[in-house]
């Protein structure tokens, strides 16, 4: 797959803010990707929508963690077609399958990596309506890192680690491989 892209996004406001879990209600504040095909690293302000939704649009395969049931419905507010016609790979979808519930990013990574995010989603919030954007970025940009080098190691050795509620550390079984083909998408945006 020479061309996925793993990407994080951050929000503005939260689900209290509007009403309740209606991500495609909630705005966007930054948005920051990993390109595969050039091993390049981006972010994208909430005034750079265009330019990030043409750079998805070519992607082969869009690869989160809850991207499915968060960030690409938060995405397709911006999109006049639907992002979920690209090829998808939701690793908290892919745990929740093997393990049968959801299981924190920062829980994945603290017990697979060894390290964890920088800060959480409510906390970019404050940072938004405090102006500031950069910390936003580099914050981001971390959770975007932390998703990739889980993804490989996933890829690399077929399963993750955690600690569950007891404090044992456990592992479960994954399959992060990439889809195997595009599907073919009328593509919706006027570039």
């Amino acid at each position: 797959m020479n061309n996925a892209v793993v990407f994080d996004i951050e929000t503005q406001n939260t689900f209290d803010d509007v009403g309740g879990y209606f991500p495609e209600k909630l705005d966007v504040s930054v948005v920051c990707a990993y390109f595969y095909a050039d091993d390049s690293w981006k972010s994208y302000k909430h005034t750079q929508m265009q330019e990030l939704l043409k750079d998805l649009e070519a992607a082969d395969c869009l690869i989160g963690y809850n991207s499915v049931g968060f960030d690409v419905p938060v995405l397709n507010k911006y999109y006049p077609g639907d992002l979920l016609q690209i090829p998808q790979l939701d690793m908290l979808e892919q745990i929740r399958q093997s393990l049968g519930y959801r299981i924190k990013l920062d829980d994945v990574a603290a017990a697979t990596l060894g390290t964890r995010k920088s800060a959480h989603g409510l906390q970019a919030v404050a940072w938004w309506k405090e102006g500031k954007v950069q910390e936003i970025i580099d914050y981001c940009m971390q959770d975007v890192k932390v998703t990739k080098e889980v993804l490989e190691f996933g890829q690399k050795n077929g399963y993750i680690l955690f600690d569950d509620r007891m404090g044992e550390r456990r592992m479960v079984e994954v399959d992060f491989e990439f889809p195997k083909s595009k599907a073919e998408i009328n593509l919706t945006m006027g570039f």
